[in-house]
């Protein structure tokens, strides 16, 4: 068995606000809609309707649930789509409109064709839906039942979930044989996740791959702090991060110093409002989570990696000169076309663009080790699986680009999960802006903390990261479904929504 999940499955490039309750399923439906495609069954289709279980049922309409429906029954994928295309796909519904299966065949459709029970949760997984077509006769056509298991993944009613999960060189279970395999082969984490990759995708487009997921969540980033307004939804929440970038780049225009800490919080701010508003996110490992790691990465891009505190002068104990070497990638697929050579500002783009990717290739072999032993699903564990797992993965890259060790890596991840164990997940009107906005500004200042923590030391700890991740399971396991992304505990209670 191996825990490690691919980067390009666990960082999808998909649409806001949750990627459990949107992407994933959006995803489910589309699936349904290919398979009546496939099995010829199309045509005969007169109606077609979906159930949302447990949490999808819960908050569903807050998390835009039925329009991602509605939008993948239509052919769209959450990669390519135009956010816009989803946001309204059943909210606007006209009384008697009609949409097209699979972009080829019309079906009547109508808004109660979703329904919604809370109630029902299916021994499957919290976020269950099922998905139904009939003929004009009435009779079932086919009939699907899914479960979106947090990050975007889904998984079909008697089937695994998606992965590619099959067949990779370095194989491990837990942080434990993953710091013995690195130590065995003289392999960083982010080399054993490179390796990984590379077997399955060649290394030029395995970079190619993490500089497009960098540049989806630093255009995710900078959309976000040029954006005003209100977020959709009864709490009409104002868009803060474009405020906060004006009030830093005046006080930096009056000849202060930089404030690092404070672009942090406003960087982790502009991805979660775009994520509130539906707009284009990376899962990062999850929408609700999505600010975190684009965050501490920018932090590092920005204020980091061409100081002396970053990556460019720091050696590994293998001996690799982090961003000054070539990081493993034999290529650099940035570097200019003719074949001559980098200018100063090109090669600290180079530079830059690899310690992105040491980040992103560490904080997959993290996050990998929470969803294989733990959750990721805020359904299923609480913001403490989706927030959580997302700082700790930001805390490992973080100080893997800063020259730590494997085990100061580790260290850095159980410090970030530790502190937020517990953590629950209750959204004010079911909508993924408060507190989830605000969480994610918080969490990634913790991930620079415990990055910084664990640089300090010598990687040596009491509590391990397989503990904190089984820590964390057990937890998720013991906690009120109140508080795992249903709105009926907590603060989604507490606060009026108004």
């Amino acid at each position: 068995m191996t825990a490690y999940v691919s980067a390009f499955d666990l960082f999808s490039i998909g649409v806001g606000p949750s990627s459990s309750h949107t992407v994933g399923p959006m995803r489910a439906a589309l699936d349904f809609a290919r398979r009546l495609t496939a099995t010829g069954i199309l045509p005969q289709v007169a109606r077609i309707g979906s159930t949302l279980y447990g949490s999808l049922g819960a908050t569903g309409i807050g998390h835009g649930t039925p329009d991602a429906v509605v939008a993948g029954l239509r052919g769209l994928t959450p990669e390519t789509c135009d956010p816009a295309d989803v946001r309204a796909a059943w909210t606007d519904l006209p009384a008697q409109a009609m949409i097209r299966i699979d972009g080829t065949h019309d079906v009547p459709f109508a808004k109660d064709d979703i329904v919604f029970a809370p109630r029902t949760r299916l021994p499957g997984h919290p976020n269950a839906m099922t998905i139904t077509a009939w003929d004009d006769s009435g009779a079932v056509l086919a009939e699907e039942t899914y479960y979106s298991v947090g990050g975007g993944f889904i998984r079909r009613d008697g089937e695994e979930a998606k992965l590619a999960t099959a067949g990779f060189p370095y194989s491990y279970a837990d942080a434990a044989s993953l710091l013995a395999l690195c130590d065995e082969n003289g392999l960083s984490i982010a080399e054993v996740a490179r390796l990984n990759e590379t077997s399955l995708r060649s290394e030029e487009e395995v970079a190619a791959g993490l500089d497009a997921i960098w540049d989806a969540m630093s255009g995710c980033v900078d959309a976000g702090l040029h954006a005003d307004g209100t977020l959709p939804g009864i709490l009409k929440v104002k868009r803060r991060a474009g405020v906060i970038r004006g009030q830093l780049e005046e006080v930096e225009a009056d000849g202060h110093r930089e404030l690092p800490g404070e672009w942090l919080g406003a960087f982790a701010l502009a991805v979660n409002e775009e994520n509130a508003a539906g707009g284009r996110v990376v899962t990062a490992p999850t929408n609700g989570a999505a600010g975190i790691l684009p965050a501490v990465a920018m932090y590092w891009w920005r204020f980091l990696a061409d100081s002396g505190l970053g990556a460019g002068n720091a050696v590994t104990p293998y001996g690799e000169l982090v961003g000054s070497a070539l990081l493993g990638f034999e290529s650099d697929v940035r570097a200019v076309s003719d074949g001559s050579e980098l200018d100063e500002e090109q090669t600290a783009e180079a530079n830059r663009r690899r310690g992105i990717r040491r980040f992103l290739l560490t904080a997959t072999a993290l996050g990998s080790l929470f969803k294989a032993n733990a959750s990721i699903s805020g359904a299923e564990g609480g913001c403490q699986a989706e927030v959580g797992s997302a700082c700790a993965m930001a805390a490992g890259g973080l100080t893997a680009v800063m020259g730590g060790t494997n085990r100061q890596i580790e260290n850095a991840a159980e410090i970030a999960m530790e502190h937020h164990l517990g953590l629950t997940c209750d959204p004010i009107g079911g909508l993924v802006q408060i507190p989830c906005i605000e969480r994610n500004a918080i969490a990634a200042s913790t991930a620079v903390t415990a990055a910084r923590l664990a640089l300090r030391g010598d990687g040596s700890h009491y509590v391990s990261l397989d503990a904190v991740v089984e820590t964390m399971r057990q937890t998720g396991a013991d906690m009120s479904t109140k508080y795992k992304e249903t709105s009926e505990g907590g603060l989604a209670v507490n606060v009026i929504e108004c």
